[in-house]
This record gives structure tokens, sequence and C-alpha cells, in this order.
């Protein structure tokens, strides 16, 4: 039991920074996708004075940390969500490593969900501040997540799950085409486009992962909004971004799909 965890205490801290660095570049996404901006050009630059962030003031956590949260030029305030987003990703990234040294799922499949936590995290963000999930980020999705799922079967010789990932794509891709045409003002065809490329990630994990995090996404939306009519910050008209839940689903039913799946079974007698 000691050995397995050698390596994954060393790859965990690792896959923070990585993803501390990632979640930098999340930032960056965030801001200039929804406008249209290139993510490459120009450099990153302050807000407010317009001066360009020198490498030394752009170390994840850390630079945010030493300026006080302050600009080094103009002093204006640079917002804690930077800084947020940077340990968030990094949490995550650590989360996918250790999960796989633990056996959660293959370690063959942690390029993928490597991705997913960054791609997640940025359709969080961009569908929280403008309630949309960008073609730009969703529909490649799908072509570099396939990518991933076969590079996954090819090293674990298990070509099957392929299959799976194909029906769990077309599965949620229509459930959520069915709603969007159903109820055309609580469901947006972006949320049908994520629903696929979801689908195919969970579906090759089987169908107990695919089951938990498609329920699990609804589960946590109507709870969130439920809650949020209770405090007086929503009613039934209100357009909730649904994307954040799909995602958050999502992860439930790779870390725990599987064993929420036997508990009900088993309390519920069927297994």
């Amino acid at each position: 039991m000691i050995a397995p965890l050698i390596p994954a205490v060393a790859a965990t801290p690792v896959a923070f920074v990585f993803g501390a660095l990632i979640g930098s570049f999340l930032n960056v996404v965030v801001w200039r996708v929804p406008q249209g901006l290139s993510i490459v050009r120009p450099a990153s630059s302050c807000p407010h004075c317009g001066h360009e962030i020198a490498w030394y003031d752009n170390i994840p956590i850390v630079s945010w940390l030493v300026l006080r949260g302050k600009c080094r030029n103009c002093k204006a305030p640079i917002s804690a969500r930077y800084p947020l987003v940077e340990a968030g990703t990094g949490v995550a990234f650590a989360l996918v490593v250790w999960a796989a040294y633990a056996g959660v799922y293959p370690m063959a499949l942690v390029p993928a969900l490597l991705y997913w936590a960054a791609v997640g995290i940025a359709l969080t963000l961009i569908d929280v501040d403008h309630h949309r999930l960008p073609n730009v980020i969703v529909l490649p999705s799908y072509l570099v997540t396939a990518a991933l799922l076969v590079l996954a079967s090819a090293l674990t010789s298990d070509y099957g799950r392929l299959l799976s990932a194909a029906i769990g794509c077309a599965a949620l891709y229509g459930l959520y085409w069915i709603l969007a045409i159903a109820y055309p003002g609580g469901m947006g065809f972006g949320d049908v486009k994520l629903a696929g490329a979801l689908g195919m990630l969970l579906g090759w994990l089987g169908w107990a992962p695919l089951i938990v995090g498609a329920f699990s996404a609804f589960l946590l939306g109507g709870l969130v909004g439920a809650l949020l009519m209770i405090g007086r910050r929503a009613t039934r008209k209100s357009r909730i971004p649904f994307g954040p839940f799909m995602i958050v689903g999502a992860a439930v039913g790779v870390f725990a799909g599987a064993g929420i799946a036997d508990v009900y079974l088993t309390t519920t007698g069927i297994a």
C-alpha cells in the first residue's frame, strides 16, 4: 500500500504547479474569448493603465501575493479571482493525478481528465459571466477528447470502451437536444453541444459514471435554483447558466459515479 503512494506524493505537487500555470492561461481565455480577442497576442497588460505585465509579475498565485493584489505600475487593484482560478486549477489537476494513483480510474485517462479540468473551469467562468458556452472551446473538445480517449484505450488495450464512449456521446447529446426542443427557454444549444462531449468522456468510464454524472447535473441545478428562489435571488423565470452544473455533475460521475451506483444498488436491494 505504501509503494503506490510514493509516486503519488511526488506527482501531486508537480500536478498542482502545472495546473496553476494552466490556470494563469485560463484567466486570459476567460477574459478574451467572449470578446472575440486573440488569446496569444497582445501580451497580458493591466486593464487600468495598459502597462504590459512583466514575466516576474505573472507568476501564478505568488505574484499576486507579492504585489498585494495591486498593479506594480498604477497600483490599481487586481481581482482576487486571478489567483483563485490559478489555485483552483492547480487543485483540480492535483486531484486528477491523485485519484488515478488511488485507482479510481486508469492512469491512461489522466491526460483526458486534465484537459477537461482546464476546459471545465474556463467554460464554467464564461457561462457564469456571459451565459455562453463558446463554440470555439466546446466544438474542438470533441476532437481532443476523442483523440485522448483513443490514446487511453490504446494504453489499456481496452478498445471496447470507445464504443461506450460513442454511445455516451450520442445518449447525452440526444437527451439535451430533446430538452432544448421541449423547453427552449430553459436549455440552450450550447448546453446540448457540451453534453455530447461530456457524454463521450463519461461513457468511456462506463454506464454508472454516465448516469450518475447526468443525474447529478440536474440534481445540483435544481437544488441551487431552489436555494436562489428561497433567498429571493432568482425567480422561476430567471435564467441560470446550466453549464457549470453539467461540468460539476460530470466530475461527480468521474470521481464517484461507480461508488454512488454501488451504494444505490445495494441499498435498494437491486444488487
